[in-house]
């Protein structure tokens, strides 16, 4: 077997010491070659240069969330196919939501031994992705589609990542603290919080108006606050399309209400309520705002948008796990 390690130095769990066990480990058991990313976006034309080869049976990213969508999105720059390169996660970010919804261990090492006993044992599984792209008929619809592995969000949440990339640009730690600092000053600097801009529309049902904010799943739980796993919509699978949880208000109480069912919700209960919209197994549908709101993909800001078309593809990509 021939494999491509993609690794990101900036990865903020793992030391270069590790980072250099890992690559042995992996190299004993095949020809592996390994290439550190040196720009945004390298990791995913490292993903689609394998995708594009002959000769590359698996591609292994060692990194966070980040550096999985790039290679995911590099992989799949033609769409899937099954006879794509594999992929393999070691986690070595600060929340690897992808890796740890997969079942592999919150660590590198243990991940990586996961991975070649799996190898060993011939095991895998293949998951569905969100793909999102500008709306046709929109000012956004020359935006380019792009895949998701875990979730993406439009307006509020969206915002609190924007808000997050931020302070981490000013030098500051990504600690669950600063993630909670910033839901406080997106909650109060939120200027549509009472009157929802966002409508949900699909070809299957009523539209569904007046959103604040709204949450696209891949999987559940949707993120971890350290090792709380939160789920904002608990039928959310790799073997289903794509699950929304969306908000039709956030006053102060609702907004505290929904943020404690949040932390609490389990695998059979997520937040719930009168302004809570939960949808489950959508193929198509769109997002469409009044205003610009901001947009992120598996926690990574991608600016303001009016309209996002979002397709879950079902069986888009071989795992290894």
């Amino acid at each position: 077997m021939r494999a491509l390690l993609v690794v990101n130095p900036a990865a903020t769990t793992t030391s270069a010491r590790t980072r250099d066990v890992l690559i042995h480990a992996l190299a004993s058991e095949m020809k592996l070659e390994a290439v550190t990313t040196e720009y945004r976006g390298h990791a995913k034309d490292l993903g689609r240069r394998a995708a594009e080869s002959n000769d590359i049976d698996l591609v292994v990213a060692l990194g966070g969330d980040g550096t999985v969508n790039e290679v995911v999105n590099g992989l799949l720059h033609n769409g899937p196919s099954p006879e794509l390169p594999e992929f393999a996660v070691v986690p070595g970010g600060s929340t690897n939501v992808f890796a740890r919804a997969l079942g592999l261990p919150n660590d590198a090492v243990e991940s990586t031994g996961v991975i070649l006993d799996a190898l060993r044992e011939n095991r895998s599984r293949t998951v569905s992705l969100g793909l999102a792209a500008g709306a046709p008929g929109t000012v956004d619809e020359g935006v380019p589609e792009r895949w998701f592995t875990f979730c993406a969000g439009f307006g509020f949440d969206a915002g609190v990542v924007g808000r997050v990339e931020q302070q981490r640009e000013r030098g500051k730690r990504s600690t669950h603290s600063l993630y909670l600092r910033q839901v406080a000053r997106q909650f109060f600097g939120e200027p549509h919080r009472r009157h929802g801009q966002i409508t949900l529309e699909r070809p299957d049902g009523e539209p569904v108006e007046n959103l604040v904010l709204s949450i696209v799943c891949n999987t559940s739980p949707y993120t971890y606050l350290g090792n709380r796993p939160l789920y904002a919509s608990p039928e959310a699978s790799f073997e289903a399309a794509l699950d929304v949880l969306a908000l039709t208000k956030m006053t102060a109480p609702s907004a505290t209400r929904y943020a404690t069912q949040l932390l609490t919700s389990s695998p059979d209960r997520g937040p719930h309520g009168k302004h809570a919209v939960s949808l489950h197994d959508l193929t198509d549908f769109t997002l469409h705002s009044k205003a610009p709101l901001p947009f992120q993909m598996d926690g990574d800001h991608l600016g303001l948008r009016t309209s996002v078309a979002f397709t879950g593809v079902r069986r888009a990509l071989r795992v290894i796990v």
